[in-house]
C-alpha cells in the first residue's frame, strides 16, 4: 500500500483495530448497518497510519452522529446539520489533524444542505462519511431528502411526492473532487474507500448505503442481496474495465454518447468496447453518468467513482496568511496597538 503523504504526523508504532475502539456501549439497534461501518473505520484507521491523537471525528445529529462516542479518537458532537461547518473550523485551526465527519442523509442534505455543498465547493481537506438509509431513523421513520419518490413513511402515508437527491449528482454539482459509494454490507470495500479518502487532498465524500432494520429494512436488497447483487451492482476501480455480473460477463460501453449495458460477444460487441474506468479524469461527465445509474436499467455504481486533484481551501488560506505575514510590519499585538494615527483628545 502506498504511503499517505501530507503534513499529518504518522504513528511511530504499529496500531491495531482495537486501539481505535472506545469503551462506550454502542447503542445502535441490533442489525443496524452502522455497526459494520464502525468496524470498517476501525479497520481502516491503523492502515492509514497517523497518530491516534491526529484523528478527529465531528458529527451533527442523528443515528450516525453517535460516532464520536464509539471511536477512541478526539471527537466533537455538534448540532443538527452543522458538522461540516464545525469540521471546517477544526481543520483550519489545526491543519495537522485528519478530520472526519459522520453524518446522515437527513443531517447533511436537509438542514445541513448549504454547509454540505459549500464545504465540497471549497474543497477543504475533510473526509465526509454520509450514512444514507433513505429515512430519518433517530426521529422514528419520517421521509428524508433521499427517500425514493412514492415511498410510504410515517410522514408520507400516501407515498412521498418529493424527488429524491442523488448524493453523487449533488457532490459533483458542487464541484466535488472525490466521490465514492459503498454498501454497509461490504466492509472490505468500505475500508478500502476510507483509506483512499484519507489519501485524497481535498473534500472526500463516501456515501454509505446503510440498512435501517427498523424503519426502512431491505431498502437496498436489489443490489445488496446475494441472490440479485451480481446483476445489479458494479464495483468500479480506477484503470480497470467496467465489468459486472456473476462471471463478469456484462459491461458498460459508451454508444452514441450514452451509457449502455452490453455483453461482449453479442451484437458485435467486443472487449475493446468496454469502458476503462478513469476516476482521475478532471472532466466529470462520465463520473456523473456513473453516479446516476440505478437498477433495473443499470447496475448501481459502487467503489471509487471520482478522485481528481484541485487546490484545497486550507492550503490556499495558509498561503495567504504566510504571504500577508511576510509583507506586514506588524509582528505582534504591541505592533498593532502602536500602529496607525493616534489622535489626542483635548
Amino acid at each position: 500500500m502506498e504511503q499517505i503523504i501530507n503534513t499529518i504526523k504518522r504513528s511511530s508504532k504499529e496500531l491495531t483495530k482495537e486501539d481505535f475502539i472506545s469503551d462506550q456501549v454502542v447503542k445502535w439497534c441490533p442489525g443496524c448497518g452502522a455497526h459494520s461501518i464502525l468496524s470498517s473505520i476501525a479497520t481502516a484507521f491503523p492502515k492509514i497510519g497517523y497518530n491516534k491523537e491526529n484523528f478527529t471525528f465531528v458529527s451533527g445529529i442523528g443515528c450516525s452522529s453517535r460516532f464520536p462516542y464509539y471511536m477512541n479518537v478526539y471527537g466533537f458532537h455538534g448540532i443538527h446539520g452543522r458538522a461540516a461547518a464545525i469540521a471546517t473550523g477544526v481543520k483550519l485551526a489545526n491543519p495537522g489533524l485528519s478530520v472526519w465527519v459522520a453524518t446522515g442523509d437527513g443531517d447533511s442534505l436537509a438542514i445541513g444542505g448549504n454547509h454540505f455543498i459549500h464545504v465540497i465547493r471549497r474543497n477543504i481537506d475533510l473526509n465526509i462519511l454520509l450514512f444514507n438509509n433513505q429515512i430519518y431513523g433517530l426521529t422514528k421513520g419520517q421521509f428524508s431528502p433521499t427517500t425514493p419518490f412514492g415511498t410510504i413513511t410515517k410522514t408520507s402515508p400516501f407515498g412521498t411526492i418529493e424527488n429524491a437527491f442523488n448524493v453523487g449528482e449533488l457532490v459533483m454539482g458542487a464541484q466535488g473532487t472525490f466521490f465514492a459509494r459503498s454498501l454497509d454490507s461490504n466492509p472490505k470495500l468500505l475500508s478500502e474507500l476510507m483509506i483512499e479518502a484519507a489519501r485524497h487532498d481535498g473534500t472526500s465524500v463516501v456515501e454509505i448505503m446503510q440498512n435501517c432494520v427498523i424503519f426502512n429494512n431491505k431498502a437496498f436488497d436489489l443490489f445488496s442481496a446475494k441472490e440479485t447483487r451480481d446483476d445489479n451492482q458494479i464495483i468500479l476501480k480506477h484503470g480497470t474495465p467496467m465489468l459486472f455480473g456473476k462471471n463478469a460477463e456484462k459491461g458498460l460501453a459508451l454508444i452514441d454518447g450514452h451509457l449502455k449495458v452490453v455483453i461482449p460477444g453479442k451484437e458485435g460487441i467486443t472487449n475493446k468496447d468496454i469502458l476503462i474506468h478513469d476516476a482521475k479524469n478532471p472532466d466529470m461527465s462520465m463520473h456523473m453518468m456513473l453516479a446516476q445509474m440505478n437498477p433495473p436499467d443499470f447496475p448501481i455504481a459502487l467503489g471509487l467513482i471520482r478522485m481528481t486533484a484541485k487546490p484545497t481551501f486550507d492550503d490556499l488560506i495558509e498561503d495567504q496568511i504566510k504571504n500577508a505575514k511576510s509583507k506586514s510590519e506588524i509582528r505582534c499585538v504591541d505592533d498593532l496597538l502602536n500602529s496607525g494615527t493616534i489622535n489626542e483628545i483635548s
